[in-house]
């Protein structure tokens, strides 16, 4: 997902190294913050990989300053992730987050829709973080007010999404 988030904020304009990593801890929060360690060796695979462009420019202090740019293969390739967007891509909330961010870069709605309706169809599965056995524990299957509060939580915001999806996609 970091590379999924370098390339759709570079499809935006471009931007030096310390504004990128910013903007990605924006969107990841501090659940899953962006060190340096995993930033910088992102940007040089795609740069390798010629999805990027670094530019040099004068610093405001005697240090350069590289300026990130998205190339043309870049694009496609950003366009291919978030059209076969799948998996994990899909069920795990901050990556879908990541997914939803730049969704609009795809230019057609038909694209667009299908990630939606995977999400969804995620969504509409029965799910739970507690078990009985094979059986999903629900709100009234528990008396601990902690585990009724992440359910009671979880269902309302299921709710919500899947009704925004309903909406978006109809």
């Amino acid at each position: 997902m970091l590379e999924l988030a370098i390339l759709g904020f570079l499809a935006e304009g471009p931007l030096h190294g310390y504004q990128l990593r910013h903007r990605i801890a924006q969107l990841s929060g501090h659940a899953r913050p962006v060190s340096d360690g995993s930033l910088y060796p992102a940007i040089t695979r795609l740069v390798n990989a010629g999805l990027l462009e670094r530019r040099a420019e004068p610093g405001a202090s005697a240090a350069q300053r590289h300026t990130l740019s998205l190339t043309r293969t870049g694009r496609c390739d950003l366009l291919r992730r978030l059209r076969d967007a799948d998996g994990l891509d899909i069920s795990d909330g901050t990556r879908y987050f990541t997914v939803l961010a730049f969704l609009s870069q795809l230019p057609d709605a038909a694209d667009q829709h299908a990630v939606l309706r995977r999400r969804l169809q995620f969504l509409e599965q029965p799910a739970s973080f507690f078990h009985d056995g094979d059986r999903l524990l629900g709100v009234e299957d528990t008396d601990d007010p902690y585990r009724r509060g992440m359910l009671t939580i979880a269902r309302a915001t299921s709710r919500a999404e899947r009704s925004w999806l309903r909406e978006v996609l109809d």
